[in-house]
């Protein structure tokens, strides 16, 4: 059903047509700032053990990465809060450009505090994303009369979208400008990192032309939280949050969306990729999982209107990543010849599938549900995913693809099971309250 046809939720006196925000202009340049510092920083990640192994330099950094990125996501809603979104974002950006800076003279002494930095950049830059985007798409619902639900779900979609296209542009920027010499040896390397900045700041530029904005402003008196909350209310407010009985079921589900997602970065291209295609195929199999996660989140977003909708999508989603499991646990092994070559980029493609539906539809869920404290509920989100995804990597060295798996259909188990109890949790309490309707 298209949006327009959705009754509208919440009526407000509109301004005339012609003096009306163009909330979908900010959206658009959203989406193409984060594509622009996304696609530097996804090559390089990508790249990081490769490029710096000694002493497992590269590796590590990206472990220490996520670790600063849990633990400054229990206070990013502080900061987003006090800075608004805009400003949040494009500060954001700063970590990101320092750590490709800091591959240029990669050591302990650049890498590590880069890492640690990018932390607290990558907690504040996803907050204010999420606001930001949750904040524009309730005003377009309530200056055009729209379904808010399904402006959330078609503004992430389009967001998410045009997000997953950065592994497949990252990496063939990447195949373009890197060399195999003899001896093993690549070359070009300080070029793409010099390439990757220029790209970056280009997207840390676009951001200024953002309007500002943030949860507040869009007609939200009945927010509790005040306009100049104190320092000590906003920490109560965050810690408040992780006793709400809501948080608390989602939690699973939203750790395992942290775990699909190393499982791509550190298992996937290791174990299954790398035996059947060689190292140069990572790019090509990251670029297939990329254009189907792109295709897929732009679908399942036009999907999405409530609640409800965002149950049948995120079950069909993890259904799909179950398949996948279950196959390599019980039925996959590595091929040679034309099926080596396309098993290995079949699962990542359905893989691809199941992200985009989890990145989507909990960004969706949490506009929806939390849309009075969009700020501490995008940090608890972005909390669980890096701690799962810090895990990912400090255990991934020990342990064999098989036990992974089996962790992974675990852990997707507990998710679902905790996530549908909450949905029905969620109807019986507010059954009677048009927001939370499909």
């Amino acid at each position: 059903m298209a949006i327009e046809e959705h009754v509208p939720l919440v009526s407000e006196q509109g301004h005339p047509q012609s003096q009306l925000p163009n909330h979908k202009r900010d959206v658009h340049i959203l989406c193409w700032a984060f594509l622009l510092v996304f696609l530097a920083y996804g090559a390089v990640q990508n790249l990081e053990s490769t490029i710096n192994t000694e002493g497992d330099l590269g590796t590590t950094s990206l472990g220490i990465l996520y670790v600063s990125f849990a633990v400054f996501s229990l206070f990013a809603s502080l900061v987003v809060r006090k800075l608004k979104p805009k400003k949040a974002l494009i500060l954001g950006t700063t970590g990101y450009w320092l750590f490709i800076a800091a591959n240029l003279k990669p050591s302990w002494y650049t890498l590590v505090p880069a890492s640690v930095y990018l932390g607290f950049s990558a907690s504040i830059i996803w907050v204010g994303e999420g606001t930001y985007l949750t904040a524009a798409a309730d005003s377009h619902a309530n200056d055009h009369k729209l379904n808010e639900g399904a402006v959330i779900g078609h503004f992430n979609g389009q967001f998410w979208g045009m997000f997953a296209i950065h592994q497949f542009a990252g990496n063939l920027i990447t195949l373009a400008v890197l060399r195999d010499d003899e001896g093993g040896r690549t070359s070009g390397t300080t070029l793409l990192l010099v390439l990757f900045l220029i790209i970056m700041t280009a997207g840390t530029v676009l951001m200024c032309f953002l309007t500002n904005r943030n949860s507040k402003d869009e007609g939200r008196q009945d927010s509790p939280v005040s306009s100049s909350p104190s320092a000590f209310f906003l920490l109560k407010s965050v810690f408040k949050l992780l006793l709400d009985k809501r948080i608390l079921l989602i939690i699973p589900l939203m750790a395992y969306s942290g775990l699909q997602q190393a499982f791509v970065w550190a298992e996937y291209t290791k174990e299954i990729v790398k035996p059947n295609l060689g190292e140069r195929g990572v790019g090509g199999a990251m670029a297939v999982f990329g254009i189907f996660d792109a295709i897929f989140s732009l679908a399942v977003g036009r999907l999405t209107s409530g609640l409800r909708s965002v149950t049948i999508i995120v079950s069909a989603g993890a259904f799909i990543q179950l398949i996948v499991l279950f196959w390599l646990l019980w039925g996959y092994s590595a091929s040679s010849g034309l099926l080596g070559t396309f098993l290995p980029l079949l699962i990542g493609a359905l893989w691809g599938i199941g992200d985009a539906v989890l990145m989507t539809q909990l960004s969706a869920f949490h506009g929806i549900l939390f849309k009075h404290d969009l700020e501490g509920a995008f940090s608890q989100l972005k909390l669980w995913q890096s701690v799962s995804i810090a895990v990912v990597y400090f255990i991934s060295t020990s342990l064999s693809l098989q036990v992974m798996v089996v962790i992974m259909i675990v852990a997707l188990f507990i998710s679902m099971m905790s996530f549908l109890f909450l949905i029905l949790f969620v109807e019986k309490t507010f059954s009677n309250k048009s927001p939370l309707s499909a």
